[in-house]
């Protein structure tokens, strides 16, 4: 059985004093979660303190991006060792508002997937159609283009150990969401192209997780999704109370 996974994105928001703060107020209120994994991404300047503040808890910090060097003349950009030795054992990669806003390519997703693997952390990879290519019926084959470009030349064993993370961009801060029936189907497309490319096992290990307006509300419907394994959660995730009642209502007991 796969242990859930929630992760908090919580983009440009919050300082490291701010990040201190939430983490005082959250770690307490899911000390007794040991059956879901949880994670949070803040911004690069706040990371050691969420690292810091993470110390003696399970919650694991993650980066929100990286770049595929391991060092140069590459301004503005933050390497996976940078990212490890801030504390990170995770990083979100290939995000839709780095695709949409930045022209980040399923190419450059295959490379810093790549670089995180090697620097032993575990990668998020995001995945997802826009409102377009959906009315246009593309869902899947835009799915397919994104595994197949951007997990290029991995091992089933590498594979087997990271998350990908849904994100249907139409549903990102728009108040829309995916119902939990469009969410399962999209999940159960994945994992059997994983199934295809990189086995039953790999396929049966792998993480993939929901991101599209995931609310304290809606969440236990989605994660009750049979290839539905957890959260990537934005907006909902800057606020402890909300993101703890997330994390609590994608307990396997609770589902």
């Amino acid at each position: 059985m796969r242990t859930p996974l929630v992760a908090a994105n919580w983009k440009m928001y919050k300082t490291a004093a701010e990040a201190q703060a939430f983490f005082r107020e959250f770690a307490p209120l899911v000390a007794g979660v040991d059956d879901v994994e949880i994670v949070v991404a803040p911004p690069y300047l706040a990371l050691p303190a969420a690292a810091e503040a993470a110390q003696g808890t399970r919650i694991g910090v993650a980066g929100q991006d990286l770049y595929w060097e391991r060092e140069g003349a590459f301004t503005g950009e933050v390497s996976a060792g940078m990212l490890k030795a801030a504390g990170a054992r995770f990083v979100v990669i290939g995000h839709s508002e780095r695709r949409t806003k930045f022209g980040e390519t399923d190419e450059h997703v295959s490379r810093k997937v790549r670089a995180a693997l090697a620097a032993g952390l575990m990668p998020i990879v995001c995945i997802g159609e826009t409102l377009d290519e959906r009315e246009r019926d593309q869902t899947m084959a835009v799915l397919d283009r994104q595994l197949a470009d951007g997990l290029a030349g991995l091992s089933a064993e590498a594979v087997a150990g990271f998350a990908i993370a849904y994100e249907p961009v139409w549903a990102i801060g728009t108040g829309r969401n995916a119902t939990a029936a469009q969410a399962q189907e999209a999940h159960a497309h994945i994992r059997g192209r994983l199934r295809e490319r990189f086995g039953g096992e790999a396929a049966d290990a792998c993480r993939i997780l929901y991101g599209g307006s995931v609310k304290p509300a809606n969440t236990r419907e989605l994660v009750s999704q049979a290839d539905v394994d957890g959260a990537l959660v934005g907006g909902a995730s800057l606020d402890p109370r909300g993101f703890a009642e997330i994390v609590a209502s994608s307990r396997p007991g609770r589902i």
